[in-house]
């Protein structure tokens, strides 16, 4: 009992780390000056938004990757059309132990979403066929 009790404060814990870590990544990208409020307000605004219900929150969800590919799509364009800022600009030219925790924190994030999959698994069709296609594709689309 008492490891399954850790585990699951474990658990609890990490999320609301995860929260604020992402929370705060969006308020210092937004408006640096006022990091701390803008990321209360982003949990906020999605608890508000998730509280209205899934539908909603799918919604919404599709809205921002729409606008993240977008982005995304608009800086690699850019940058490959650039003169003298083709590829090269891809790669290190150095490193520092800073910056390698700072990409491996960015990769967490990238691919912890994937147990998302599986924790929404009551909420698609067909869940035994569609999780193990989702995983994959969602990893290649990564």
């Amino acid at each position: 009992a008492f490891w399954g009790y850790l585990a699951g404060w474990g658990f609890v814990v990490g999320k609301t780390a995860s929260c604020a870590a992402m929370a705060l990544t969006v308020g210092f990208y937004a408006w640096p000056s006022h990091a701390h409020a803008v990321a209360v307000a982003a949990v906020v605004a999605l608890t508000a938004v998730n509280a209205v219900g899934v539908q909603k929150s799918a919604w919404l969800t599709r809205m921002i990757v729409a606008v993240v590919l977008t982005v995304l799509a608009v800086v690699v364009v850019t940058a490959l059309g650039a003169n003298g800022f083709g590829a090269s600009a891809f790669t290190l030219s150095h490193s520092s132990a800073l910056g390698v925790l700072q990409a491996a924190g960015l990769l967490f994030f990238a691919f912890a979403g994937y147990a998302r999959i599986a924790t929404l698994g009551e909420e698609v069709r067909d869940p035994a066929r569609t999780i193990p296609r989702a995983i994959p594709i969602a990893l290649g689309i990564t």
